[in-house]
């Protein structure tokens, strides 16, 4: 093998890595994400109103539920429904602004917890309280700073359950803002959403996020709740949807009616917060989850710096043909997903995006290593 090595040229080598890791891109470009770019909903042979509990958990988040609950409470839904605000030891105003909230929405039921769970770091404990509480089976989160896109949140969500589906996951999209960042914190976004849709559809689900998320309950008291991540500060939504999700009891809900959105960071370091607490739960992952995602990943990232190599060592021709083919299928699957996600202005910065992920993974791969911080709000 090292004679066969000492006798091919090494621009040679390097142009059949660039290959390999274009194949790589191309195969999941192919097989996962052309899944959701496709997606077409079905039409359900009966329509059914299930009764469903909305739960919020809210930490000193008074604002936020002046501006975002009553998109919760003023829902278009026929059906029994309730939701249900978690105040977990709030040291600000929420526990008044409820109370004014109840006189008005009778709908509105308020658990007030007034202690830590020592050992339960995160927003488990609260979560689970609230689900205690819940009436009804069907379960539906969100996060104080999410608001519905429409009035029709609750119908849409629930109208992914069928027979056997016990998980639904939601689109939990941010605002439209001015701005670049703005762009970065909605293409990632996106591009999450691109993958965890995907595998879903693919048999393959492994997260979802908690600002738009249903499951039932029965399925939440089956697998004992959190009780085997309680240690874990984050992933009361991905971890957990990563060890309960199945290909056969999971559906997907893309309808824009159906999303939530929220308030983007407003600063790179908030936003850097942000994402480094949710990728330190991905060594939590199952093995099979985290190798498609690396090696995923790791194809995004080498695509770039050996596309440039090849350049400089090999027949221009023959390198710009390979990433003229990943360009075309990348650009088509974006286009048809962003459109499925409401996220078309994007498009004419793919490109640019596509490139800063680079930077991307640099930057946020220590979060795979860091302890994650104890507190979720």
């Amino acid at each position: 093998m090292d004679k066969l090595y000492q006798h091919l040229p090494w621009h040679y080598i390097l142009f059949s890595i660039f290959c390999l890791v274009t194949l790589i891109q191309l195969f999941y470009y192919g097989w996962f994400f052309r899944r959701l770019a496709f997606f077409k909903n079905f039409t359900k042979n009966k329509s059914q109103q299930h009764p469903v509990s909305v739960i919020i958990c809210a930490r000193d988040d008074a604002s936020k539920l002046a501006n975002n609950l009553p998109g919760s409470l003023v829902q278009t839904y026929l059906s029994t429904h309730e939701v249900i605000v978690v105040n977990h030891n709030s040291q600000d105003d929420t526990r008044y602004l409820l109370d004014e909230f109840k006189k008005t929405f009778k709908g509105l039921h308020i658990v007030n917890l007034t202690q830590e769970a020592i050992g339960i770091p995160g927003k488990k404990y609260p979560l689970s309280m609230g689900i205690k509480e819940a009436k009804h089976e069907i379960l539906l989160l969100t996060d104080a700073d999410c608001v519905p896109a429409s009035e029709f949140w609750i119908q849409k969500m629930q109208d992914g359950y069928d027979d056997n589906i016990e998980v639904v996951l939601g689109y939990g999209a941010y605002h439209k803002k001015p701005g670049f960042l703005n762009k970065l914190i909605r293409f990632e976004t996106f591009h999450s959403a691109l993958q965890y849709f995907s595998f879903a559809l693919a048999g393959a689900p492994y997260m979802g996020v908690g600002r738009n998320l249903s499951y039932k309950k029965e399925l939440f008291l089956r697998n004992k709740g959190f009780s085997s991540i309680n240690h874990i500060a984050s992933g009361d939504d991905d971890l957990f949807i990563n060890k309960v999700a199945t290909k056969t009891n999971t559906n997907i809900v893309i309808d824009p009616e159906s999303f939530t959105l929220s308030e983007p960071k407003k600063t790179f370091g908030e936003w850097m917060k942000q994402k480094t607490r949710h990728y330190s739960t991905g060594k939590y992952y199952q093995p099979k989850t985290k190798f498609l995602l690396g090696l995923y990943s790791a194809s995004h990232f080498l695509f770039y710096p050996f596309f440039i190599i090849s350049l400089c060592v090999f027949d221009w021709r023959f390198v710009l043909g390979v990433f003229g083919l990943r360009l075309i299928l990348q650009a088509l699957i974006y286009y048809e997903a962003m459109k499925k996600l409401d996220e078309k202005d994007l498009f004419a910065w793919w490109w640019l995006l596509d490139l800063w992920m680079f930077l991307y993974y640099i930057i946020f791969l220590p979060s795979l290593w860091k302890k994650p911080r104890p507190t979720w709000n």
